[in-house]
């Protein structure tokens, strides 16, 4: 194909994207957080006030308020049960009348609230009854239950819930309980609703999401981009390595895959259609990579702090652990993209018109907030206290830039922002309770645990597929908090007791999977949201997705097999010979799944590399050799073949 050609075409693709009215459509479709009323003027003005004092509030209960669990946290679900009504209409994209609340959202507010409001008033004479719940405290919790599970539905969606309520079904049907003791359990103690999950929401995460808020109003998205383009954007494909690094970056610190996937894609995904890459290959690109943000350290959205939390470990140990697993994740993404690239023979953007790096050198004081806040970490400070100490440098750090300097309206936008991007995450962790209460309840973790393992017969590797089925499964449609919490209740300990895996390599392993399903058709909401952006098929977009995060597939089996990949129970020449044997591994990956190495690669060489590849991935010495040998010959064998092709 000529220059000219090739150029109209690429014009004509880049002209097929969405606009900013495609992107917020897409927003409130996939992304229900963004499905809100409209408010404006005073009663606008009023809102963001008080979601800003709500984050104050949560600042000061976790700096000096010395309460107890049972009125820290149904207090905080009580109040984020008034806003989800306040914010949140019955229906998503129904027609709306500006500054309206209906009166039955009013009444509901109030019952919801009231229900929590009452445990908060009353929680030492609950403890007193133990299970011998009144009438009206019965009537209460199945009240406040279903209208979270309301709130739930409207700021989540549905998946979540019939999760749950297959759960619920069970503690009746299957394992014979009692209205008021399932009622107890999962309203009125804290392996319920009330549970780990809300209580590390209501400490750890709603004060990392304010931080996350205030980072973003530092313009560290823009510079994440900026450094992007000025490190890759010039080189071949550059355009979707752009994307890989900026979306790892951007989903990081925003903890959303569909929210992530729709912000950077509508500056990263027309970039990589002009260049030539198909629009659902472009998509795909950004869905992968916003995904896997979510297991991007140091911050991994809120599931790393619940991981932390269940294992018993440091959140520090955590972090450090996944640091090799998501280096690979994203090192087999940029891979696939530029052996794409390259058989496509697409290029980069012109230099001229990318950002200079030694232009960026200045900003990088931007940084200082997340260096501040690992350090603090590692060092032993709460988690609590450092992610409020990294939320006053931001505030610091926006002061050089005239441009993202916070005022007074600045610090209220960010404290609301905060606000808002917690409460999906509160209702999620909410009705997550539910389902990690009935399997307390019921013994039911016990017979997942008995089932795989029965037909596992012993087998590690039988035991991992059939647990990745259940987590994929299970975590469809599930935002990622939620998500994990469903997977380390059910599935993690069927690879902790039923098999004895390292708890680390169990929980990460879940994590992952339950990550994907993001990206795993059929439902698969980044993807989706990525191929509306691209105007791409939303299920070729998502089994593109799926291939390019194939390292996400991998990986978890290759910490399971040799938990070294975590640093665990290892050595430091241990840890270098499976970074270079497991990075080796993912190039001969790529090559084979993108059938394009140093030139175009035939079938039985696609074949020989993926076996390779996956030799050298597969923990030991001897398959280390297997696969270092495949990939040198085949390395030789396509320069034999360019220099032929040459001649």
């Amino acid at each position: 194909m000529d220059e000219k050609k090739t150029n109209v075409v690429t014009e004509s693709q880049a002209a097929d994207v969405g606009t900013q009215a495609d992107v917020d459509a897409i927003m409130k479709k996939y992304d229900r957080e963004s499905n809100t009323r409209p408010w404006e003027g005073k009663p606008a003005k009023a809102i963001q006030l008080l979601l800003a004092a709500f984050s104050l509030f949560m600042i000061y209960m976790n700096l000096f308020a010395v309460w107890d669990e049972r009125i820290r946290r149904p207090l905080f679900l009580g109040i984020v049960v008034l806003f989800v009504f306040l914010l949140f209409p019955i229906k998503k994209g129904m027609k709306q009348k500006v500054n309206h609340v209906p009166i039955y959202d009013i009444i509901l507010a109030l019952m919801g609230s009231g229900c929590f409001f009452y445990y908060v008033f009353n929680y030492r004479t609950i403890i007193n009854h133990a299970t011998r719940i009144s009438q009206l405290e019965q009537v209460l919790g199945i009240i406040g239950i279903l209208i979270l599970a309301e709130c739930c539905r409207r700021v989540t969606g549905i998946p979540i819930l019939v999760v749950a309520g297959c759960f619920v079904a069970y503690a009746f049907l299957g394992a014979g309980k009692s209205l008021r003791i399932v009622i107890y359990n999962l309203f009125y103690t804290t392996t319920g609703v009330i549970g780990t999950p809300v209580g590390v929401c209501s400490t750890y995460i709603v004060l990392f999401v304010i931080f996350g808020a205030f980072l973003e109003a530092t313009g560290i998205a823009d510079f994440f981009i900026s450094c992007a383009n000025a490190l890759a954007g010039s080189s071949t494909g550059g355009p979707a390595k752009v994307a890989v690094i900026s979306s790892a970056l951007c989903g990081m610190v925003s903890g959303s895959s569909v929210g992530n996937t729709v912000t950077t894609g509508s500056v990263t995904i027309p970039m990589m259609k002009k260049t030539g890459y198909p629009g659902e290959f472009a998509g795909a690109v950004e869905a992968a990579s916003s995904t896997g943000g979510q297991i991007m350290p140091p911050i991994m959205g809120a599931a790393a702090f619940l991981m932390a939390e269940i294992v018993g470990v440091p959140y520090a140990d955590i972090v450090v652990r996944a640091i090799l697993p998501a280096i690979l994740y994203f090192g087999g993404i940029f891979l696939m993209v530029h052996f794409r690239a390259k058989r496509l023979g697409l290029r980069g953007l012109p230099r001229e018109s990318l950002p200079k790096f030694k232009n960026l050198l200045p900003k990088f004081y931007l940084l200082l907030p997340l260096v501040v806040l690992v350090v603090m970490i590692v060092r032993g400070f709460t988690m609590s206290r450092s992610a409020i100490i990294a939320t006053l440098l931001c505030i610091a750090v926006s002061m050089v830039d005239k441009e993202h300097r916070m005022d007074l309206q600045g610090l209220i936008k960010a404290l609301e922002a905060g606000a808002r991007n917690t409460l999906s995450i509160a209702v999620a962790c909410g009705i997550a309770g539910i389902i990690a209460g009935v399997v307390t309840m019921t013994g039911l973790g016990q017979i997942f645990i008995s089932a795989i393992v029965g037909i596992a017969n012993g087998q590690l590797m039988i035991a991992l597929v059939l647990t990745m089925l259940c987590c994929i499964l299970l975590g469809m449609g599930v935002p990622t908090t939620a998500n994990y919490i469903i997977m380390a209740t059910t599935c993690a300990p069927i690879l902790t007791t039923g098999m004895h895996l390292n708890a680390i390599c169990a929980n990460m392993f879940v994590f992952y999977f339950g990550i994907v399903a993001d990206i795993t058709p059929p439902v698969a909401l980044a993807a989706y949201a990525g191929s509306a952006i691209a105007k791409s098929d939303p299920m070729k977009t998502a089994f593109n997705a799926t291939r390019l995060a194939i390292a996400a597939f991998l990986v978890p089996y290759i910490f399971c097999m040799n938990p070294a990949m975590l640093f665990i129970d290892t050595t430091p020449i241990d840890v270098v010979l499976i970074i270079i044997t497991s990075f080796a591994g993912m190039i001969a990956i790529a090559s084979a799944l993108e059938g394009y190495m140093l030139r175009n690669l035939n079938a039985l060489e696609r074949i020989l590399l993926a076996a390779g590849g996956l030799a050298m991935l597969i923990p030991g010495a001897v398959t280390d050799l297997i696969g270092v040998g495949i990939l040198a010959a085949m390395v030789v064998l396509q320069l034999l073949g360019r220099k032929k092709t040459a001649a």
